[in-house]
């Protein structure tokens, strides 16, 4: 915590760049950022390893293109965790988390020209101004406007978009998981829902169902590839079912239990025989003549290896005690050892993508494989939501995309913090939430009933 903290008082010390947008309303409790006397409930962040359900003061328009949103419905994303335990730089006690959710817009400020009070939108969970460089060709998680942090730029060499719930490392904007959620940029950062499309397969537009098709799409998976996919979270089964319409002939999940089931337990019937499951806590790792996660893929894919692999995890989960102690002493930000496997696992002139949340820095990256071997590492990046999201919801009303199909739980905003416990400890194999508030709809038919905590 204290890290992360002090990170944000850094930034503060030295200073924004030029702001475009205005930064770090992140609490709605700054002059003129909320209503005086009106309240909502939020999930803040108030240190690692606790967040709690409190009331806030509902936001106020304060520049000419935002809206108040409604919010109708919004999820936990294995990204949130990060911030849980106090991995994501620059938090503030007291922000407000949450970057998927969908809602009913309340407000609209006078520069809104598209966006209609009264009507449903889901919100792209990263926030793009529509008419930078990066927007214009559609790559709107790169947007040059939204994030003014000094920090992100040294760290990374440039900046990124600014992200709802996600730090002042990205901007510092309060998140969704509350009833009410100032949107900047209104008429760029939403999506109307149709009436035939629920909030339950409408809300994961925002975040997981476009960056699952990013992975696929830009690591690009091609007909009869062998895929091999590191984390069977929602974005990873969602990776597995847009490799098998690319043509994927084998699809293999590397985690554990209890979300190994689930992904079989919800996989298409027609495809179980591309389905091969590894679970990385029954083999050893390291420097071992002992079968690792390496030996298996090469095993299970003709001795070569697979084709692709793609990372759904995340850089902070050490496995060995090297890289648990380095990153507790500050001198790695993350473990390479999901990279490493990947790399070596892959067969030569494989490819790699990274989809899974990276901070900064790592070390004993087996740089040697990638060179010798021809490995293409590929940063996948924030995914661009505007890029798939018009595509995507076309699939749904299609029905050739189901969202529910990773739908294990319904849940209340009051119980959030509770939520965020038992999705971090993987109990009663919690995939994903849909989070209710007071303004939700009816249940869709078909989809998890209410769970109180």
């Amino acid at each position: 915590m204290a890290a992360a903290q002090a990170a944000y008082a850094a930034e503060k010390a030295i200073g924004h760049g030029h702001e475009n947008l205005k930064q770090d309303v992140s609490d709605y409790k700054g002059e003129g950022e909320g209503e005086a006397h009106e309240t909502m409930k939020a999930l803040v962040w108030q240190g690692k390893q606790k967040v709690e359900v409190v009331n806030v003061p509902k936001p106020k328009i304060i520049e000419d293109r935002d809206v108040i949103l409604k919010v109708t419905g919004t999820t936990v994303c294995g990204s949130d965790l990060h911030l849980l335990h106090g991995a994501i730089l620059q938090m503030k006690k007291g922000d407000i988390l949450g970057h998927e959710f969908c809602g009913v817009v309340e407000q609209v400020g006078p520069g809104v020209t598209t966006v209609q009070a009264g009507k449903r939108y889901v919100v792209s969970f990263q926030i793009a101004c529509g008419d930078c460089f990066y927007c214009k060709n559609r790559l709107s998680s790169q947007c040059e406007v939204t994030n003014s942090n000094t920090t992100t730029k040294a760290l990374y060499g440039g900046r990124t978009a600014g992200i709802f719930g996600y730090s002042h490392l990205t901007g510092g904007f309060a998140g969704g998981q509350a009833e009410y959620v100032r949107v900047p940029l209104a008429d760029a950062n939403l999506l109307p829902i149709p009436d035939d499309v629920p909030d339950e397969k409408a809300l994961y537009l925002s975040d997981v169902l476009p960056t699952a098709y990013n992975a696929v799409k830009d690591t690009a998976v091609y007909p009869n590839d062998q895929v091999a996919i590191f984390g069977a979270g929602p974005i990873g089964q969602m990776v597995g079912k847009y490799a098998l319409d690319e043509g994927a002939s084998k699809v293999i999940f590397v985690d554990t239990e209890p979300r190994l089931s689930f992904v079989s337990g919800r996989w298409p019937a027609e495809h179980k025989d591309k389905l091969v499951l590894v679970d990385f806590k029954k083999l050893s790792f390291g420097v071992t003549n002992k079968e690792t996660v390496v030996s298996k893929l090469k095993e299970v894919c003709g001795g070569r290896g697979p084709d692709v692999a793609i990372d759904c995890a995340a850089g902070e989960y050490a496995k060995g005690w090297m890289h648990w102690l380095e990153i507790q002493l500050g001198a790695e930000t993350d473990t390479s050892e999901i990279v490493n496997e990947m790399v070596e696992g892959v067969r030569n002139y494989g490819r790699v993508g990274l989809t899974g949340v990276y901070v900064g820095y790592t070390n004993h990256f087996n740089i040697g494989s990638l060179m010798q071997r021809g490995i293409r590492l590929i940063g996948n990046g924030q995914a661009p939501v505007h890029k798939y999201w018009d595509e995507l919801l076309e699939k749904i009303r299609k029905g050739e995309l189901d969202p529910t199909l990773m739908l294990s739980h319904r849940a209340r905003l009051e119980d959030l913090d509770k939520v965020y416990q038992k999705f971090d400890a993987k109990e009663d194999s919690m995939q994903k939430v849909f989070v209710e508030t007071k303004f939700s709809f009816p249940r869709a038919e078909g989809t998890p009933e209410l769970t109180r905590y």
